[in-house]
């Protein structure tokens, strides 16, 4: 009897594994197409100048939605199409290659904010605190501690693969379940709740640059802060960590099974979880109290009706030096503590050894520095050739003949999204291209940049655990073949689907209920909807 249910079920499962093979190996051919970021971006540069030649000799032009006498909006109320492939268009390109990279607004947030977390990051104290939380945790709550860090560790890029999924899957073998359970939790912690944290970030200036660059085709004056999405990012990381430890606990730690450690290509025994020392635990209890020290300084200078912080007109936090300066406080809320655990634990002594971590920082965004390059020409281009704007009036008029200008255009919005991140894994590099084009059409639509951004931030984070392209895939495979012997992508992906597909839903709801049925918004002084 049970060799007869086995071959009933096998066709079965051979052709499941058939199908899903076959998606996969066309996603991965698919992405294996695509260049290299650095070279899609120089591509799409250099096509936008050709385009917009052909464009601009038709005289393309689309009636400009914005009222009389709004700034930016021409005479006789016409948006063109302006030629770059002529005379005028390439001095303009010549003599703005410079400062379109210089002036690009994700660079220099991204690079300050990150000088501070290196400090934290360097010194051993993000580590250590990622190590206490996730050790010190009961066994009834380690999961959700487990997602619950990983989602933390995405204030310093690598740390949550370097440190915390390697971490999570000893933990979960030494708990005496299947350490693939606990790597996978990690994972989708780390990389599915990528945009969720109860911190400002460095994706948080990086994105809203970025966002801020596109809704200028619209309005000029707009500004977006990277603390635009900080409320609904906070609350998102609960539902994050709840629905991942959810997922691994129901869906994937049963279908795993009982671990057999045969499976294993490493000695398990041998495998070490060290628990932050006597020295260190006392360094990470100095850093807490230095940032409760800053946390309370600041509060001076923006709880008091007269805060010093304040807008000097008003007297709101909206708008005021405080929101508008978020990076520096990143910088030192950062910095300051995680010298501080350095100080204290013995890895820092002086000045020197605080430089010498923000220069590695530094030293290793050579990559991402060179992409901002050549993504600052596109964006630029896209620019002055009016393109983002033409195709934005287009997509809002065909949003509005279909009906979808309501809230449920978000679906399709985080979908597309979703969709797009498995073959352009980098968050930067994939809302570079879309928000010129999805933002101003959204806006004209109705939707304030500010939401359109968050709604990205879903569809951008939630897809990450099942994308080949994702720059860290190669790294996670390599750490559950260490438990598991000839462990294939396929395996791995079909593990962390339920993740994305169960993310994808929850945190759609979420957005949703928070934005349309609650009316709450997304960040400090964040509109849902743009009055045009």
């Amino acid at each position: 009897m049970p060799d007869t249910k086995i071959q009933k079920n096998q066709p079965k499962q051979e052709s499941q594994s058939g199908w899903f093979s076959r998606f996969l190996a066309t996603v991965e051919w698919l992405g294996n197409l695509l260049p290299h970021p650095i070279t899609l971006f120089a591509i799409l540069a250099m096509s936008i100048v050709v385009l917009s030649g052909i464009l601009g000799y038709f005289d393309v032009s689309v009636i400009d939605p914005r009222p009389i006498g709004a700034k930016g909006r021409s005479p006789d109320g016409m948006i063109e199409v302006v030629s770059l492939l002529n005379a005028q268009g390439l001095q303009r390109i010549v003599t703005h290659l410079v400062t379109n990279f210089t002036g690009f607004a994700p660079l220099g947030t991204v690079l300050v904010a990150l000088l501070g977390v290196s400090v934290a990051e360097h010194s051993g104290l993000l580590s250590t605190a990622m190590r206490a939380m996730v050790m010190n945790a009961s066994k009834r709550m380690v999961t959700v501690v487990i997602v619950l860090a990983g989602i933390l560790s995405n204030t310093a890029s690598e740390l949550g693969y370097v440190v915390l999924i390697p971490l999570a899957a000893m933990i979960f073998h030494s708990l005496g379940r299947h350490p693939l359970a606990g790597l996978a939790a990690a994972f989708a912690g780390v990389s599915g709740g990528y945009s969720a944290n109860l911190l400002l970030g460095t994706v948080d200036p990086l994105l809203s640059g970025i966002t801020e660059a596109a809704a200028h085709m619209i309005d000029q004056d707009y500004v977006v802060g990277p603390e635009v999405n900080w409320y609904f990012m906070f609350i998102s990381t609960f539902l994050i960590a709840g629905l991942g430890a959810f997922v691994t606990e129901k869906i994937v730690e049963p279908r795993l099974g009982e671990y057999d450690p045969s499976e294993a290509s490493i000695e398990l025994d041998k495998q070490e979880m060290t628990a932050p020392s006597a020295q260190q635990r006392i360094a990470l209890r100095w850093a807490g109290v230095s940032f409760v020290l800053l946390c309370a300084v600041l509060a001076l200078t923006i709880v008091p009706e007269n805060g010093i912080l304040r807008h000097p007109e008003t007297g709101a936090i909206a708008g005021s030096p405080f929101l508008k300066g978020i990076v520096a406080f990143i910088f030192i809320t950062f910095a300051v503590p995680g010298f501080v655990y350095g100080k204290v634990a013995g890895t820092m002594n002086n000045d020197k050894d605080v430089i010498n971590a923000m220069s590695k920082s530094m030293g290793a965004m050579g990559l991402y520095i060179t992409l901002v390059f050549f993504a600052a020409q596109f964006v630029a281009f896209f620019n002055w050739t009016n393109l983002g704007t033409v195709l934005a009036v287009k997509g809002a008029e065909l949003i509005q003949t279909i009906g979808l200008d309501g809230p449920g255009v978000f679906i399709f919005f985080i979908l597309m999204c979703g969709m797009v991140n498995l073959s352009l894994g980098s968050a930067s590099a994939q809302w570079a291209v879309t928000a010129p084009i999805f933002v101003p059409m959204l806006m004209l639509v109705g939707f304030s940049p500010e939401v359109i951004q968050a709604a990205y931030r879903i569809g951008d984070s939630v897809t990450n655990v099942i994308s080949p392209m994702m720059s860290y895939f190669g790294l996670i495979l390599a750490i559950a073949a260490q438990y598991k012997k000839n462990l294939g992508m396929g395996t791995l992906i079909a593990t962390m689907l339920p993740y994305s597909l169960v993310f994808m839903v929850g945190w759609s709801v979420l957005f949703y209920l928070w934005v349309f049925i609650f009316g709450m918004p997304v960040g400090p002084g964040a509109a849902t909807y743009y009055p045009g």
